[in-house]
């Protein structure tokens, strides 16, 4: 997670310059500096121009996300309900990195989730990866005190009918969910999977519990874990399994699925068959996160596949 210095410049590694001046999708349609349909907005390559000039009332959080990409499905909620707490002071603009190259390649996007602000039409990076909440709302604090000493002070004025029925209201969550979510925001990840293996027991077919499951299996791994100090314990020790294990996890946990299943391949290929078991189960944890239709999946499927047999 990046830091934000209060008093910190304005400053970004990437150039939106290419798509400020692009059309509107419908010019009848402009927002106003003060206004947006809602909190939280689905954002593309045609409507981002609208983005940048609210940003220039009020701070807009970007989120960079996919369909496939677990982590996003874990940050995005939180992002969601920190920003609607905020109550207008944040805007949280959404996009699809798959829907949306253009913009996608502007932020350079190369792993996913990944979380930029828009203070007065410049970027600001924030993180990369899925947080917890505290960090997420530490690091909103920041662009809030980043923003007013930028002169970004606005905020979005929902009051009006428009803005009231903008946002929806979503269906209550079956009750061993509800208790996963709370878990969850708690930081509490052994109690969620619990619950989550409990919904599973009850239902084999709940497949958002066997997604939640995965999901929060891997934040409960990968908590706590110092990526510098778990990358140096796996490159002195290239067969030992639980510190490739661990890396791997941090790699998938910060989008980069590709080089996750390399390294637990690699692994699987050097181990002895009576030690690969490990690796083989958590490859398959993998790829159950990231789905089956995925290319990458299917890539490393075969490849497991053929040493295998």
């Amino acid at each position: 997670m990046t830091d934000i210095p209060p008093g910190a410049p304005l400053r970004g590694a990437v150039d939106l310059s290419a798509l400020r001046n692009r059309p509107a999708a419908s010019e009848a349609t402009a927002v106003a500096p003060t206004s947006a349909p809602s909190l939280v907005m689905d954002v593309t390559d045609e409507t981002f121009p609208q983005v940048l000039e609210l940003s220039r009332s009020v701070p807009v959080v970007i989120d960079l996300w996919a369909e496939w990409c677990g982590p996003c499905k874990q940050l995005s909620p939180i992002l969601e309900r920190v920003v609607l707490e905020l109550g207008g002071r944040l805007l949280l603009a959404k996009v699809d990195v798959d829907a949306n190259p253009q913009l996608s390649q502007a932020f350079r996007a190369q792993s996913i989730p990944l979380v930029v602000a828009l203070v007065g039409g410049q970027p600001v990076p924030l993180f990369t990866g899925a947080v917890p909440e505290q960090q997420v709302r530490e690091v909103f604090a920041q662009l809030l005190q980043l923003a007013a000493q930028n002169g970004v002070t606005g905020s979005i004025d929902l009051s009006g009918e428009e803005g009231a029925d903008a946002e929806p209201v979503e269906p209550a969550l079956p009750p061993l969910h509800a208790e996963a979510f709370d878990a969850i925001e708690a930081g509490d990840y052994v109690r969620a999977i619990a619950a989550y293996q409990k919904a599973l027991a009850e239902n084999p077919r709940d497949e958002d519990a066997r997604a939640g499951l995965g999901q929060v299996k891997l934040l409960d791994r990968v908590q706590g874990l110092d990526s510098q100090n778990a990358r140096a314990a796996a490159a002195a020790a290239p067969l030992e399994v639980d510190a490739q294990l661990a890396v791997a996890d941090l790699d998938l946990a910060g989008g980069h699925v590709d080089d996750a299943f390399s390294r637990l391949l690699d692994l699987f290929a050097a181990l002895p068959s009576d030690e690969r078991a490990p690796v083989r189960e958590r490859l398959l944890e993998q790829f159950a996160l990231i789905g089956d239709a995925d290319p990458r999946v299917l890539r490393a499927r075969g490849r497991l596949a053929s040493l295998l047999f």
